[in-house]
């Protein structure tokens, strides 16, 4: 019997000719005279054995309740699906869950990363009720980092300017044992994730990213989701930036095939039937993405245990996974380009690092789109655009200062 829900009938038809033939009692089978003597005795016997048939009935039935740390199978489409009706139907009802709590002051938990993953997996994907007052979503900036962040008083004065705290929140994964020190007025302060260990090249890098994507889930006016490294410096004021973003029909997740060996050449056959060849892009690491994508992304039980156990250099996961993946299951949700800036020209596996003497008024006006005949060329919400980077890297810490003093003229903070 399956759901628990119904009585067990007896079948009197056993026989061949229908009926039960009629049977002398058994000896032996009366109740025993100690029972009977002792109706107290009895009753204990009877209502423990009623309470015994009433949890198995319970539990087998799907009433039991699921144990926190077991990790539910999650199909990935069932992911990308439109937000379930069961929250409508439960939108007049005052409901309380352990998730929908206020954003917390602190992003540092107890949780495993399998808590962590499981928590954010299964957020409520529509964070307002009918007929309540909207409010902007948020653009949450993660930081992807090995320890300090040297441009951070350039980032305060981003995060601390016309728009408001309503518009971002912030996460920072570091080298683990690094703690952050900002004093309570910084947009810094205390929101460090538990963090674990990462090497260039390898699947850690990828691990660290989906920690900060559920981290930043588990907010649920987090509606955008932008991964930046210490290195990073922002183009445009925040409004700017957040009004770009949420209103973007698309993530931006750069994917390109390369037919080279830098490209399909670094292609594992492992990953078939999966992801076949010629499924198989390349990216940048940095990325952007709405709500939907990144719950997908941490929820994601499929592609990337395979991508986790084959992809190992030359195959760099942090330039493949995202680009493929999202590729074959969301191809008409991202854009197919970063909004962070970098230079390949000098060429070598890593881009150019620019320091103090690169950083110049024509140079940030270039960056920032403000030079027309070196203004760059985009498509955003299906329309040619001249904005197409929000950010740029890799900015060296001595860069600082000459930043501080042309970003408030050139970049509008």
């Amino acid at each position: 019997m399956q759901g628990g829900g119904g009585a067990v009938v007896a079948d009197s038809s056993s026989s061949k000719d229908g009926h039960a033939p009629a049977r002398a009692p058994a000896p032996g089978r009366s109740f025993p005279a100690k029972l009977v003597a002792r109706p107290q005795l009895l009753f204990a016997v009877l209502a423990t054995g009623f309470l015994a048939a009433a949890l198995l009935l319970f539990v087998l039935g799907g009433g039991g309740a699921v144990p926190y740390y077991r990790l539910p199978a999650l199909a990935v489409q069932d992911v990308l699906l439109a937000a379930p009706c069961a929250e409508e139907k439960e939108e007049d009802q005052v409901v309380e869950r352990w998730w929908a709590r206020p954003p917390a002051r602190s992003a540092w938990h107890n949780m495993s990363d399998e808590e962590l993953l499981w928590a954010a997996s299964f957020e409520p994907r529509r964070r307002r009720g009918r007929g309540r007052p909207s409010a902007p979503g948020k653009v949450a900036f993660m930081f992807l980092t090995r320890g300090p962040l040297p441009l951070a008083p350039l980032w305060e004065r981003f995060f601390n300017g016309t728009g408001g705290r309503g518009l971002f929140s912030v996460y920072v994964h570091t080298t683990p044992g690094y703690r952050l020190d900002f004093p309570p007025s910084s947009p810094f302060h205390r929101r460090q994730v538990p963090s674990k260990a990462t090497r260039w090249g390898e699947t850690s890098v990828v691990d660290a990213e989906r920690r900060l994507l559920a981290n930043a889930l588990l907010d649920l006016s987090n509606e955008r989701f932008v991964l930046l490294s210490e290195s990073c410096i922002p183009l445009h004021p925040l409004p700017a930036i957040h009004a770009y973003l949420t209103r973007s029909r698309h993530s931006f997740v750069g994917a390109f095939d390369d037919p080279g060996p830098h490209g399909r050449g670094r292609y594992r056959t492992a990953l078939a039937p999966d992801v076949s060849v010629s499924q198989w892009r390349k990216g940048a690491q940095w990325f952007e993405m709405d709500r939907r994508l990144a719950l997908f992304v941490v929820a994601d039980g499929r592609y990337y245990p395979r991508f986790r156990e084959v992809c190992r250099p030359p195959c760099y996961v942090d330039e493949h996974y995202l680009p493929t993946v999202l590729t074959i299951e969301a191809p008409m949700s991202i854009a197919n380009r970063s909004v962070t800036w970098v230079d390949w020209s000098r060429g070598g596996s890593h881009p150019a690092m620019f320091g103090a003497d690169d950083v110049s008024k024509d140079f940030l006006e270039r960056l920032a789109g403000k030079k027309e005949k070196e203004t760059e060329r985009c498509m955003y919400n299906g329309q040619p655009a001249v904005v197409c980077s929000l950010f740029a890297r890799k900015f060296a810490p001595g860069t600082l200062q000459p930043l501080l003093q042309l970003s408030t003229r050139i970049l509008g903070y």
